[in-house]
């Protein structure tokens, strides 16, 4: 367990990165109440015993870290944003860049499609959330009120309600018509305040997820705009949430080095799949049978959510993996890196 107060833990400014910490060798854990079951597997083997890794062509053109990946919900659009201060739009179908969204002096941490593919919400390092109209390539909506650096924005799935998690140790809830703040959300009931690295929306719209730099996973309510639930047992910063398409199972990836998989109903974990170094990025495939996760490793691991065991480590990044995020049929996994880079990788993985 991390001893460092909560207080010296926190980003000191809007100029502190989402870091943690490196560690050494890895093994996968699975924990399943009420019984354990523990199997051991090192990340540093021979080159010759990992199962052969997809090809995977890079989408060139950041200048500086990527730091968020998205589909449009049509799948024809991948949206990345980067340290570079660009938001770049890529046809899926050609591999190739359809458009730069028009620049600000704002590093974009993060990007999320309406429902309907017809807004992209990104979140900056000024605090800044900002809503584009996709087919106009222009930007229609500046919703201020957090006052330090957004790192998540997600929709919920009915688009009505943008969330977005930032360093100001708030969640906000926002009405996407109307463009205003309908609630914020703060981390009061733990006597301390604490960063909001990641938001999530369950399949249903009922509950929102939010990763923290003071290491817990919090459900909220989002009818009643309050906690339901703080999933406690990670030791470190969680940087990533996801909740699986049907709705019962959360994943949350920390810099403790773990990937954490939750029982949304009983609010328990039932699988923990441990690395060699810290998580940034999870998510579902579509059907819910997968999970990928990047890390700072360089490397994307993706596991078969019913076996709890990796079915092929994805290696080509040669920094820092950002984030992940699978293409609505399901036949794409897309990932960002501080390697300036976007890979493609084609699904399903099989060893």
């Amino acid at each position: 367990m991390n001893t460092t107060p909560p207080q010296q833990r926190r980003p000191l400014s809007r100029r502190t990165l989402l870091l943690g910490g490196l560690g050494g060798l890895g093994a996968l854990a699975i924990i399943d109440a009420p019984t354990a079951i523990a199997l051991t597997r090192t990340f540093d083997d021979p080159p010759h015993a990992e199962p052969p890794t997809p090809s995977a062509a890079p989408l060139t053109g950041h200048t500086d870290w990527v730091y968020s990946v998205a589909f449009s919900p049509d799948g024809r659009l991948l949206a990345t944003a980067g340290r570079d201060d660009t938001v770049r739009l890529w046809d899926v179908a050609r591999r190739k860049p359809v458009a730069i969204l028009p620049r600000r002096a704002d590093l974009v941490y993060s990007v999320a499609f309406s429902p309907d593919g017809r807004l992209l919400a990104t979140g900056s390092f000024e605090g800044a959330v900002r809503l584009w109209d996709v087919a106009r390539r222009n930007a229609v909506a500046t919703l201020t009120g957090h006052t330090d650096l957004v790192y998540s924005v997600a929709f919920s799935p009915d688009g009505r309600l943008l969330a977005t998690g930032g360093s100001d140790d708030t969640v906000r809830l926002w009405d996407v018509a109307r463009r205003n703040t309908v609630a914020t959300l703060t981390n009061h009931a733990t006597n301390h305040a604490a960063a909001v690295t990641s938001v999530a929306f369950s399949p249903n719209g009922r509950l929102l997820a939010t990763g923290n730099f003071d290491d817990t996973v919090r459900l909220w309510n989002v009818a009643h705009r309050r906690t339901v639930a703080t999933l406690t047992g990670h030791t470190s910063s969680v940087h990533s949430v996801a909740f699986s398409p049907n709705g019962r199972l959360l994943a949350t990836g920390s810099a403790d080095h773990s990937v954490k998989l939750w029982n949304v109903a009983r609010r328990k974990t039932v699988a923990t799949l441990e690395y060699a170094i810290g998580i940034e990025s999870v998510a579902f495939s579509p059907d819910g049978k997968t999970l990928a996760a990047g890390g700072f490793d360089n490397m994307v691991r993706v596991w078969d959510v019913a076996r709890r065991k990796t079915i092929v480590p994805l290696v080509g990044h040669t920094h820092f993996v950002t984030s992940v995020a699978f293409s609505p049929d399901g036949r794409l996994l897309a990932t960002g890196s501080r390697d300036k880079s976007v890979r493609w990788w084609p699904t399903p993985l099989t060893q």
